[in-house]
């Protein structure tokens, strides 16, 4: 009786420790499995954050590109506006000089030679007459209705303000005194409508030949003229209001 209760004792301290053991076993892979499985939430939810950052990072650096490309645009375009404007002044400015005879110029047109006869190139009813400012004026102003675009006289570039008139024995053009018994009268335009003003029939040049004034014309297609050297000083005159 003794020996069996033993033995029914040894059977159940065995089935205890094989129960407490199982237990042991299912407790230590319930942990093994939430420890695996927290590692994994882990790591999973970690790279969602890395990967949201970097998509963040992404979007603001494409954002600062955009900006960047369309600063590059915005520079692109006002420097093209900018040089097409200044492009365009520059242009209007070359031609506002050239009106004003602020350039050396050249091209089409004719050199008309103004001098006194000699003695025996005088005919028996003809008598020397000195070049006068007069001669000259008009000159000019057949010149310019024939469409001379520049006109010089002795190198002497004509403009608005230019003064011709005689002073004494001398000349005055743009306040420099000339004393010569020869002109050069340069202008630049169609050569015939130039030559035609002055040397048609019943032109200027028949009134200087019956002076004793010899005027002589050659046409070029490159006559070139210097600029106008003064100042163009305004004292007296003011935009209107």
């Amino acid at each position: 009786m003794e020996k069996k209760g033993k033995i029914i004792m040894i059977i159940t301290m065995g089935v205890m420790c094989f129960l407490l053991v199982m237990i042991i076993f299912m407790q230590f892979k319930v942990v093994q499995e939430s420890e695996e499985t927290n590692i994994d939430t882990l790591q999973a939810t970690e790279l969602r954050q890395e990967l949201a950052n970097w998509k963040t990072k992404y979007e603001e650096t494409k954002e600062k590109y955009d900006e960047t490309v369309n600063t590059l645009d915005s520079y692109r375009e006002e420097s093209s506006a900018e040089s097409k404007t200044k492009q365009t002044l520059e242009e209007e400015l070359q031609s506002l000089e050239k009106a004003l005879g602020k350039t050396d110029v050249e091209g089409e047109g004719v050199i008309i030679t103004l001098s006194e006869k000699e003695q025996n190139e005088l005919r028996e009813d003809e008598e020397i007459v000195s070049i006068n400012a007069e001669d000259l004026i008009y000159i000019v102003n057949y010149l310019k209705d024939s469409g001379a675009e520049a006109i010089s006289i002795n190198n002497e570039r004509i403009v608005n303000l230019t003064d011709i008139v005689d002073v004494g024995d001398t000349i005055k053009i743009n306040s420099r005194h000339l004393r010569t018994e020869k002109y050069e009268i340069k202008a630049i335009g169609n050569s015939t409508y130039l030559e035609s003003s002055i040397f048609g029939k019943g032109g200027y040049s028949e009134t200087l030949d019956s002076s004793g004034i010899k005027a002589e014309i050659q046409k070029s297609n490159k006559v070139q003229i210097s600029k106008y050297n003064g100042d163009f000083e305004v004292n007296y005159m003011e935009e209107a209001k």
